[in-house]
């Protein structure tokens, strides 16, 4: 693996405190040609609800059984699928052939009806996997859906706290929401919490191909539980810029990456918040990723600013490579807020969610092509999100920001 840590800029403001963004980039390895992996434990997770029916029950079978045929003997899944009632249709089981034949056929005879209690439905799911759980296995839950959670337990801080529990428990959980209607919010939490992906089908003809990509990653995982830790001198402030859990433990702020795939390419941006101090002492801070099984020899990158006045923070030089990923990030969050806001009606809000962002990226612009390209966009945009939006529009600028918060390419997958 090789990462690099990259700072903006290289001053701080003396008398004020100030704000400066490190670009932490990550590069897994290519997997080695091996005879053995670290097995795959999952559950797939359906929504067989009324609106699933016809062409998207159709598709969905298709997909669980792609993903089940893509197994090994030495894996473990299972096949859960809910609506009002939960049924687990196949009991978690070694994936050996005779297991897979006879899960093919019980996935055929699942059928749409009912409501949807995704909380159970999922919690089951979970508790597949957590009943064979095997710490070096990679243990997921594979949920999908297209509509909202209308039985059960449906408070998403609530569902957000399982997914988080679970996760710390070594389930994480990947959720895919169909068409227009599913809660995309609510399944971005708990992927986000539980430390998977969220992912966005627009067109049920794409179901199989975005769930056997997803089985197809934890299959080729090399990289488990990664985390960048960032050591911090008194009184500096730390968060990730982007959609990924973080706590703070004193002077140090931890930042839960993911699992990362053969040849995955990963951005992280930090945000610094230092305080005030004496022109020309230096604040000092260093930024390790680390794994949860130390195959990661990572010392550190130690990173400096230094105080100064005013006028040598106006004139300082910028890391414009860093500049662009900040924009596009900012841009990103100013998207997702916009798009919650115009399916709220609060259109001038949204526009100004929009219009505040991009004045701020102005400053930094100058004349460069890539970020004078968001500011367009964004333009665009504000004008766009000044009347109501079709719910298929407000998904597609949800998971698009979604996708470049969480370093992942413009499908949702990882980028390599």
């Amino acid at each position: 693996m090789t990462s690099r840590a990259r700072p903006d800029r290289r001053y701080i403001r003396a008398k004020y405190r100030s704000n400066r963004f490190v670009l932490v980039e990550i590069e897994a390895p290519e997997a080695r040609r091996r005879a053995t992996r670290e097995p795959l434990n999952v559950s797939f997770v359906l929504d067989r609800s009324g609106s699933m029916g016809g062409q998207k029950i159709d598709l969905a079978r298709q997909a669980i059984a792609q993903g089940i045929a893509a197994l090994h003997d030495e894996d473990r899944f299972s096949v859960v699928a809910y609506d009002d009632q939960v049924d687990v249709v196949v009991e978690a089981t070694a994936a050996t052939s005779a297991a897979r034949r006879e899960a093919l056929q019980r996935v055929k005879a699942i059928s749409a009806r009912g409501s949807t209690n995704l909380f159970e439905g999922w919690l089951r799911g979970c508790e597949q996997v957590a009943g064979q759980l095997v710490e070096r296995d990679v243990n997921r839950c594979l949920l999908l859906s297209d509509g909202l959670a209308n039985i059960g337990v449906t408070d998403p801080g609530e569902l957000e706290k399982h997914a988080l529990e679970l996760r710390r428990r070594g389930v994480s959980t990947w959720t895919f929401g169909v068409g227009a209607d599913f809660d995309h919010a609510l399944l971005e939490r708990m992927a986000v919490a539980g430390g998977g992906q969220s992912v966005f089908i627009e067109h049920p003809q794409q179901i199989p191909d975005y769930v056997t990509s997803a089985v197809g990653e934890a299959l080729d995982v090399v990289l488990r539980d990664v985390r960048v830790e960032v050591d911090l001198p008194d009184g500096t402030l730390c968060e990730p810029l982007g959609l990924f859990a973080h706590r703070s433990e004193g002077n140090r702020t931890v930042v839960e990456v993911q699992d990362l795939v053969s040849g995955q390419q990963l951005e992280l941006v930090l945000r610094f918040n230092f305080p005030f101090g004496e022109t020309g002492q230096e604040q000092r801070a260093v930024i390790r990723v680390v794994d949860r099984d130390g195959l990661l020899s990572d010392a550190g990158s130690e990173l400096a600013w230094t105080y100064a006045d005013d006028r040598t923070n106006d004139l300082q030089e910028r890391d414009v490579e860093v500049d662009r990923v900040v924009c596009g990030l900012f841009a990103a969050r100013a998207r997702q807020a916009a798009a919650q806001l115009n399916q709220r009606g609060r259109f001038d809000d949204a526009r100004r969610e929009l219009r505040g962002v991009a004045d701020r990226i102005r400053t930094y612009a100058s004349s460069d092509p890539v970020m004078l390209g968001v500011l367009r966009e964004l333009e665009l945009e504000e004008r766009q999100v000044a009347a109501p939006l079709a719910a298929m529009a407000v998904k597609e600028m949800h998971f698009r920001s979604s996708y470049t918060l969480r370093s992942r390419d413009f499908e949702g997958k990882a980028k390599r």
